[in-house]
């Protein structure tokens, strides 16, 4: 494994970077709309509202998206964020090789370097690391979502079980999330041929 790739795979950094990303997009949201500071326009805490026996299935629908809106923003930014560095290193890393010289010498228009040449290989590391970066991101920033804006999720109930000693919870738990990693890290794997078609595991299984 090359030092560009090992860098790709530390997970103590992604980590804290998750955990940090994630907390402070959250409380930001919470400060700005849901009355912390400015505005009071979405629900601090919980799904539904004390009311929500009372409401009709479409209210009740509108009221749910409603509360998940600043938990769903809080996940989706601090995600893309996570994957939009990656992505950025990968491809600075990329721009300043050899082949990459090669090709503009040959005359080639940036766009087809990039596109052509760049981008295969720098979304090669992307996608080996998405699998730890998305695992990584869904449990830590569920949990911190769930404790900021008090949800009821599986984050939260794995942490809870964990402190109480729950462990057919906990190892449930477990077992929910390496199942998402393992099907996520199988996609990715499936994912290798789409961006780069030299890649062919068939050939490499002969």
């Amino acid at each position: 494994m090359s030092h560009s790739e090992a860098r790709a795979y530390r997970p103590a950094p992604s980590l804290i970077r998750a955990v940090v990303t994630v907390t402070s997009i959250a409380l930001l949201l919470v400060v700005l709309f849901a009355g912390g500071s400015f505005w009071k326009i979405f629900p601090l805490r919980g799904i539904v509202s004390e009311d929500w026996r009372e409401l009709s299935w479409p209210a009740l629908i509108a009221d749910y998206a409603w509360h998940m809106i600043l938990p769903v923003t809080a996940m989706v930014i601090s995600g893309f964020a996570t994957l939009t560095m990656l992505t950025k290193n990968s491809f600075l890393e990329e721009i300043g090789k050899q082949y990459v010289l090669t090709a503009r010498a040959k005359g080639l228009v940036e766009r087809r370097v990039l596109y052509g040449h760049v981008f295969r290989n720098a979304m090669l590391l992307v996608v080996a690391s998405f699998p730890a970066a998305f695992v990584s991101v869904l449990f830590t920033g569920s949990l911190l979502i769930e404790v900021i804006f008090s949800l009821d999720g599986m984050g939260l109930l794995g942490f809870e079980s964990a402190i109480s000693r729950d462990y057919p919870v906990m190892f449930g738990t477990l077992w929910t999330l390496s199942l998402l990693g393992l099907v996520v890290g199988l996609i990715g794997d499936l994912m290798y041929t789409v961006v780069d078609p030299r890649i062919d595991f068939e050939t490499r299984g002969a």
